[in-house]
């Protein structure tokens, strides 16, 4: 019972097929009735009995057989479902938007080489971890800017992050509202769900208006700063975001927790029904839409 409740169509539109169906069927019927001219003239009662030679009509047709066939395959393509099981992206490793502060501040040497060289270090171990998960980029400094949408070329994603720099980027400031409002923009058309890593060394503000519920996707900031500088102005964003706050570290412990942070909380954040979704049974009605065309090619069948 359970399951004839939960029955329903992915496509119902589909089944809108069937009303054409049913009016050329009809009008086949009513067109080979050869009756059909002398009924108008001639009583009914008195015309069965001037007729001779007539057989009985046999549903069983070419007509009548199109007409299952029709019906059969409007049904399977409409998608009928009435149980759900596990979606093949359920098991993947959520995608990721990385925002990059990509500002002179960045470009500072107390993080050997730089601030960036070490981000860029940093972002590459992560690809390692998390290998074969969608990652994308997003540079900000005065003004945010998509880099490269989530893939899983960690390539990719790795030789434009090389190529950012301070001298690049339009104009200076911190614009890490906007980078993050961008990030949540990005994932949310890929429909996947994913997170946000914020990665940067200090803010000039807030992620003002910019909480969880408007962003729709977690986040997690990421600070490039020496172990003994206050985190401070970072650690007021990741509260306003009600993000984790990670620290760096001279080994990998840094990149193993935003790895574990961002597995756990994008899919956590994945949208409604992506866990599962219905299963489609229509394709088990291609056999029998097979063994049915097969009566096709009986001998003297023809319809026009």
């Amino acid at each position: 019972m359970s399951a004839f409740a939960a029955f329903h169509f992915e496509r119902p539109a589909w089944l809108l097929l069937l009303l054409p169906a049913a009016a050329l069927w009809y009008l086949e019927r009513r067109g080979s009735d050869e009756t059909q001219r002398w009924r108008r003239v001639i009583d009914p009662e008195l015309l069965r009995h001037l007729l001779v030679g007539r057989k009985s009509r046999s549903w069983f047709s070419p007509n009548a057989l199109l007409l299952a066939v029709w019906v059969l395959a409007a049904f399977a393509v409409a998608g009928p479902a009435w149980e759900r099981e596990p979606s093949p992206f359920a098991d993947a490793k959520p995608p990721v938007m990385v925002v990059l502060r990509v500002a002179p501040t960045m470009m500072t040497p107390d993080l050997a080489p730089t601030r960036l060289d070490r981000a860029r270090q940093k972002l590459a171990d992560l690809l390692k971890l998390r290998e074969g998960a969608s990652t994308g980029l997003i540079a900000y400094s005065g003004s945010s800017h998509l880099v490269l949408p989530p893939t899983p070329d960690a390539t990719v994603v790795l030789n434009l992050a090389q190529a950012l720099s301070p001298e690049i980027m339009p104009r200076e400031g911190d614009d890490i509202a906007g980078a993050a409002a961008l990030a949540d923009r990005v994932l949310a058309g890929g429909g996947h769900g994913g997170s946000i890593l914020l990665v940067a060394d200090t803010t000039a503000g807030a992620a003002g208006g910019l909480g969880p519920s408007r962003l729709g996707h977690p986040a997690t900031v990421f600070a490039l700063l020496p172990p003994d500088q206050d985190r401070g102005r970072l650690a007021d964003v990741a509260r306003s975001l009600d993000a984790d706050l990670v620290a760096t570290t001279v080994d990998q412990a840094d990149v193993e927790a935003v790895a574990r942070r961002l597995d756990r909380t994008g899919r956590a954040a994945e949208v409604a029904g992506e866990g599962q979704h219905w299963k489609e049974a229509g394709y088990w009605l291609t056999p029998l839409l097979a063994l049915l065309t097969l009566l096709w090619f009986r001998s003297g069948w023809v319809t026009a």
